[in-house]
């Protein structure tokens, strides 16, 4: 039956406005014949108001009161006919107890956003100040999907094929070296421009840092040293969880940021590349008792926040409050949000952040099987997104390798990066970081997890760059005007003998050297690789290691690295190529340590400086040989690979073991020579002169293939 058949019509008046009994599902403001239907759960309020506005209007032209009869449970709803849609932005106001010890906020003279609302006006522009003497600052507002998706769809890339850039939307491409037309800096249509550089580099999934609407003025603040304004410029702090950002849009002052993020999908689908979105469920930007009331405090506080029997607030996030999860209100509205993503935007995957407060109870100890984990891991929308948790919280809670995972959720690898950046210096241990690059199956096989379970990373927008990793022993935050307290003091970097920018061409060489070493290992491990936006050019943030409060050079993307680090581009740039063409290196399963297809060689075998032997004791020697007959289960044969890694400050020969019978190693990188010798295009990788051993010098990879 359509629309215009449907038999709805006005049955009450308040005013001039015609009314009738709503529908209490979907929550939200949705459209319906002749009008809009407004539902809004509250269990605890004792009575609701519908207030409208006309779009930009400092002051309400309606203020329209759900009658009881229409109340269904503890559900608002109501249809209100005829009225101006694409000009409309709407709130309500709660009343009920303000009772703090019994956990309830209520106040009428609060205008409250819909936690549901799927467009959201007063920060259209990004960083214009608001009217800060406004009452309703954040404003719902109605969409409507007119968007033309052809015949797009997610990409279902299988997880162990996916190689992940995380970035920030604005840091992205706002500098002006970013080479975009000055009105789509730093916005969906700036990464849209850059597709092309996506495709050269070769990823094939984006993570985009918090997306949702947030509010960039949130805790902003002068610098103390420079007067520069400090802003919430990370975005973790969310206002709507089902509204894009108006300020990452350049179209946000025309109210088009749905259309504009929803062409971004579709033309990096267009293009291979998925879009995985970092979504913030643990806290809200309400923050803690002295938080503003923007949302879900006013609308029903007990059941929206993990609170104290004092009525305080539970801080596992480290940012003031706790969303309650797994109570069922909640739950459905993150299944909600998710779903909502995934059918009207087609984002192909979630990494959700502090994701172990998601398996707490609401008094905060964790649960063995959570429920929200759970409904997200079986949802039937969901079932084909990528799920990524970032396995612990602030509150002290770390399940890396033991996150409920029912079958479905992948892991941020934590101790990979630790493991790797601890190696990587010359002070790591050789077994542990055999796990890393196999996938760590002491993580994850027991539990018939696969490598792809493993998200890699060294680097991440929390902490140093790749550089910084390099070129630091210690953070440098004073700019963050924290008196250096806030970032974290366990970095396990090292400065290469100088601490910061020098000239010393000796130092300068070996950073670079690092730098390579650390990418070559990250594209040769099983799991699914990671790189941080700009870490392919060699990108710093002057040691600055929390850069979640700073909109200028220390988090924009300076193009003009491309020139000044291109080997190191084009290093990442063949290490990424060289992956994707062999399967070996991306195996769905984690290696048998045996010979199961009958070739003569285990489909993985580790050595040292001496082939087929392994000092386990050592903490700077390791290499390893992949069979490639064994590839894809033997499903997909390869090239047979090799990988030696020297991480001592001396040059060591290493002794190689014989490849397939009739097949020759050849040369596809070796960090220890200068570029561009240190890595080659795939099919033109030079035979090795001695098949018998290489020399590797000081803190150097070398990865071979044979042909």
């Amino acid at each position: 039956m359509s629309l215009d058949r449907i038999d709805i019509h006005p049955t009450h008046r308040y005013g001039d406005f015609k009314l009738r009994s709503g529908k209490p599902f979907p929550f939200g403001a949705t459209l319906v014949p002749g009008g809009v239907n407004f539902s809004i759960f509250s269990s605890h309020a004792v009575s609701c108001s519908l207030v409208l506005f006309q779009k930009h209007a400092r002051e309400p032209f309606a203020e329209i009161p759900f009658p009881d009869e229409f109340r269904i449970g503890n559900v608002y709803c109501m249809v209100v006919f005829d009225l101006d849609y694409e000009n409309l932005e709407y709130g309500y106001r709660m009343d009920g107890s303000n009772n703090f010890s019994q956990g309830h906020w209520f106040d009428p003279s609060k205008i409250l956003l819909d936690p549901y609302a799927k467009n959201i006006g007063g920060r259209d522009v990004w960083k214009v100040a608001p009217d800060w003497s406004n009452t309703y600052q954040h404003r719902g507002r109605i969409a409507f999907d007119d968007f033309d998706w052809e015949d797009d769809r997610p990409l279902e890339i299988p997880p162990e094929d996916q190689i992940i850039y995380e970035m920030h939307v604005r840091s992205f491409t706002r500098d002006p070296s970013s080479g975009v037309k000055e009105s789509h800096r730093g916005t969906f249509a700036g990464i849209q421009d850059k597709i092309a550089y996506l495709k050269e580099l070769g990823v094939n999934a984006i993570e985009l840092m918090p997306i949702y609407e947030f509010d960039e003025f949130e805790n902003s603040r002068p610098n103390p040293e420079t007067g520069e304004l400090l802003l919430n410029y990370w975005g973790y702090s969310t206002v709507g969880f089902f509204a894009p950002k108006a300020g990452y849009a350049a179209t946000g002052k025309f109210g088009m940021q749905i259309d504009e993020f929803k062409n971004l999908v579709k033309e990096l689908h267009k293009n291979g590349i998925e879009v995985i979105l970092d979504v913030v469920f643990n806290h809200t930007a309400e923050g803690n008792e002295k938080g503003p009331t923007i949302s879900f405090r006013g609308i029903d506080n007990k059941t929206y926040y993990m609170l104290t029997p004092e009525g305080y607030y539970f801080n596992f996030s480290g940012t003031g409050n706790t969303l309650n999860c797994n109570n069922p209100i909640v739950r459905g509205m993150v299944l909600d949000c998710l779903r909502y993503w995934a059918a009207e935007y087609h984002i192909d995957g979630f990494r959700f952040d502090l994701a172990a407060i998601l398996g707490r109870d609401p008094w905060g100890a964790p649960l063995a099987n959570p429920p929200l984990l759970e409904s997200l891991a079986f949802d039937p929308i969901l079932a084909k997104c990528k799920l990524i948790a970032e396995a612990w919280d602030a509150g002290g809670l770390y399940q890396v390798g033991s996150f409920p995972a029912f079958g479905r959720w992948a892991e941020w690898n934590g101790k990979y990066r630790d493991s790797l950046r601890k190696f990587l210096k010359g002070d790591g241990n050789v077994g542990d970081v055999a796990q890393r690059l196999q996938g760590s199956p002491d993580l994850y096989a027991a539990s018939g997890r696969s490598p792809a379970t493993s998200i890699n990373f060294i680097t991440c927008h929390d902490g140093f760059t790749l550089m910084d990793l390099v070129s630091y022993n210690h953070k440098h935050n004073e700019a963050n005007g924290e008196g250096n307290n806030d970032g974290s003091n366990d970095n396990d970097s090292w400065n290469c003998g100088w601490e910061g920018p020098t000239d010393d061409p000796g130092i300068n060489a070996l950073r670079r050297r690092q730098i390579k070493n650390a990418i070559a290992l990250l594209m040769v491990s099983q799991g699914v690789p990671m790189l941080l936006m700009g870490d392919e050019m060699g990108r710093t943030q002057q040691g600055n290691n929390n850069t979640y409060c700073h909109d200028n050079a220390l988090n924009w993307l300076d193009w003009t690295l491309l020139t000044k680090e291109k080997d190191i581009f084009q290093f990442v740039q063949h290490c990424i190529a060289f992956r994707k063409a062999h399967p070996v290196l991306r195996n769905p399963d984690h290696f048998h340590n045996c010979d199961y297809v009958g070739i003569g060689y285990p489909d993985i075998s580790w050595h040292s400086s001496r082939a087929w032997y392994v000092d386990w004791a050592s903490s700077h020697h390791l290499a390893f040989m992949l069979s490639g007959q064994h590839a894809k289960q033997g499903q997909q044969p390869d090239d047979d690979l090799y990988v030696a890694i020297n991480m001592h400050w001396q040059a060591c020969w290493f002794e190689l073991p014989q490849p397939t019978k009739g097949k020759q190693w050849h040369l596809f990188a070796n960090t220890g020579v200068p570029s561009p010798q240190d890595s080659y295009n795939l099919g033109t990788e030079p035979p090795l002169e001695n098949p018998q051993g290489c020399l590797l010098g000081d803190r150097s990879v070398v990865i071979l293939v044979a042909k």
